[in-house]
């Protein structure tokens, strides 16, 4: 497998790893604007043929550069996400406790999203 390219493609909520031309993995997003701006990251997938190859651990850290581009914090649901950011904390700033329980609220109103 070639480098590993990350692309946000917003409008559908995701967050893409591409190899060779391929989609080979994705996390799942929204964003949240209250209390703060957050990206929300619900579901990390890897297409099998793919998996323990570095593309979730890719993913991962591409949303967080992503959220610190854009100056908004990162409140994961995805327990992919979580587990990584608390192996790599330098990498991975904590969100406040408000925008974690406003992440959980807005994914339970809108159950059809995910």
């Amino acid at each position: 497998m070639g480098d590993i390219e990350i692309r946000d493609d917003r409008a559908a909520g995701r967050l893409e790893a591409v190899a060779d031309g391929e989609v080979v993995g994705r996390i799942e997003y929204f964003v949240l604007d209250a209390p703060g701006r957050a990206l929300v990251p619900v579901h990390t997938v890897v297409e099998p043929a793919h998996e323990g190859k570095g593309v979730a651990g890719s993913l991962a850290r591409g949303l967080y550069a992503l959220a610190a581009r854009e100056d908004s914090a990162v409140a994961p649901l995805c327990p992919y996400v979580v587990r990584w950011a608390e192996r790599h904390p330098g990498d991975a700033p904590a969100a406040g406790p408000e925008s974690a329980r406003a992440a959980k609220e807005w994914l339970a109103a809108h159950p059809e999203r995910f």
